[in-house]
């Protein structure tokens, strides 16, 4: 069986979100992409009226990329503990199969020139992880605490760790990895 080449919209993808996760929204220019991708800067245009559309187009799908990812084998009988460590595991896995992905997602996701419908698929993936933190709290798993302070702490953290395995300033072993986790764990659960 052959090999299918990617289409030239994706190679716009994929050239667009290693230069906006490196370079920002403001720091990329459609050039520059054009030229990454190795195609016309009038060949983006065919796919993608203009920047901010080409931008959402990629949000939308790397944040529907990681809930799906999230989804996949989630522990739904488990304890809340368990659950956090699909999690974990889930968005770590999901970052080093797609470098860029999560701080692409994690650098554009409050930006004004999301459109409604972005901002809906972020709001629903951030919904799922509040689900799950109101479920831990109710059953007395995790602390009693503003849910998005929660987010934040173990997001944040997260996001940091993985920005420096992509900056190779850790190893990204398996034992420091289940070590990061319980920390994060230990940060919001109940004691």
């Amino acid at each position: 069986m052959t090999e299918q080449k990617p289409t030239k919209r994706q190679d716009i993808l994929d050239a667009a979100i290693v230069l906006f996760a490196e370079r920002g929204y403001n720091g990329t220019t459609v050039p520059m992409i054009a030229e990454a991708a190795k195609v016309g800067a009038g060949t983006i245009y065919r796919y993608f009226d203009h920047k901010e559309n080409l931008v959402n187009v990629l949000f939308q799908e790397k944040v529907k990329q990681l809930s799906h990812h999230l989804m996949q084998g989630y522990p739904n009988d488990s304890s809340i503990r368990e659950q956090f460590r699909h999690i974990f595991q889930r968005i770590h896995h999901f970052a080093i199969g797609d470098s860029h992905a999560l701080h692409f997602i994690d650098s554009h996701c409050s930006e004004i020139f999301l459109t409604e419908e972005s901002n809906q698929v972020f709001d629903s993936f951030i919904q799922y992880i509040c689900d799950v933190i109101e479920v831990g709290q109710k059953r007395g798993e995790i602390i009693l605490m503003q849910t998005e302070a929660l987010i934040g702490i173990v997001y944040g953290a997260i996001v940091q760790i993985l920005k420096m395995l992509r900056s190779d300033v850790l190893d990204g072993s398996e034992l420091l990895m289940k070590s990061i986790e319980e920390c994060c764990w230990n940060a919001i659960r109940s004691h």
